[in-house]
């Protein structure tokens, strides 16, 4: 891998970690209005997933999406804007948190219903199989998404018509408040693959390296017409399920999970290749605080969708 796509994954990995913080501040305070659903400690799932995908692959993501939009490009001061409420937002407004979408970027959207964005990258790589356009979907889940019923219809018709999709189950432990090892035998998620005879890999989704090299002989199996593949990544979230949830994890588990977070280890990786040198890394911090201070001053300064938008983007023909 060049040092240059080394670079840039812990630069997005920083982003997303400085927009995630911002945003927990700004929500506690009644700033940002609604749930807010925070990706702090996944860093690298989102980093690793999205740095394997060309510019023009389609991704679906979950409520917990604000670090898949950021690591796919999206403009973050348009994402800070819709987080506001305000016209300037990738959805003008009218999705908030949970809703970011963005098509020029192949972001079909994060969405609020569990699972829900499987089905949408099954058809998105149906599409592009029928289009012959080489473009690669890439479903973002939770471990709590895969007892859904749709996690195993999608996997069936996948692999079924050999469709080019990745499946890739961000294992953060508990759907919500449950943990999924007191509700299923399953140890893996990525056991369920062989249900449909595609390749299920786990990989440890706090190092971003793994998880790129994963997805990355993932998406090139699909891009070369050998179908879909499930990759579990093993990961953790600091917070709790929404900002000022109630948080039932044990407090000796999250502290644990939290000295093994993502983003420290790389950079030391990084520093002992030569890649990086310590006043490059603070200077990717001072540019990522930089930015989250523009993107919120333009949040917040941004006006309001006009009452009349409420009827606008509701049908299309």
């Amino acid at each position: 891998m060049e040092d240059q796509l080394k670079i840039k994954m812990l630069r997005d990995m920083i982003r997303i970690r400085v927009f995630e913080s911002a945003l927990y501040d700004l929500a506690r305070t009644g700033a940002v209005p609604g749930f807010l659903h925070l990706c702090l400690g996944q860093e690298a799932v989102a980093v690793g997933c999205c740095s394997a995908l060309n510019s023009d692959d389609y991704i679906t993501s979950t409520h917990r999406g604000h670090g898949h939009c950021i690591a796919k490009g999206v403009d973050t001061k348009a994402m800070m804007a819709e987080l506001y409420g305000k016209a300037t937002g990738t959805n003008k407004g009218k999705g908030g948190s949970m809703h970011i979408a963005d098509t020029n970027l192949g972001i079909l959207g994060a969405n609020g219903i569990v699972g829900a964005g499987i089905p949408l990258a099954t058809g998105a790589a149906l599409s592009a199989k029928y289009q012959k356009n080489g473009r690669v979907a890439l479903a973002f889940f939770g471990d709590g998404a895969s007892h859904q019923g749709v996690f195993h219809e999608a996997l069936n018709i996948a692999a079924a018509n050999n469709l080019p999709v990745v499946y890739v189950c961000e294992f953060n432990h508990y759907g919500l408040s449950t943990y999924f090892h007191g509700i299923t035998r399953t140890e893996n998620v990525s056991e369920r693959a062989a249900a449909y005879r595609m390749p299920g890999v786990t990989v440890d989704g706090n190092d971003v390296m793994a998880v790129y090299e994963a997805v990355k002989e993932a998406v090139d199996r699909a891009r070369a017409g050998e179908g879909p593949t499930l990759v579990e990544c093993k990961t953790y979230r600091w917070d709790a399920h929404n900002v000022g949830g109630l948080d039932k994890r044990p407090k000796e588990e999250v502290e644990a999970w939290k000295a093994k977070e993502p983003i420290a280890p790389y950079v030391e990786k990084l520093m002992a290749e030569g890649v990086i040198d310590r006043s490059g890394v603070d200077r990717i911090w001072e540019e990522a605080r930089a930015e989250l201070e523009e993107a919120n001053q333009y949040g917040m300064d941004s006006p309001y969708p006009e009452p009349e938008s409420a009827l606008q983007d509701v049908y299309t023909i």
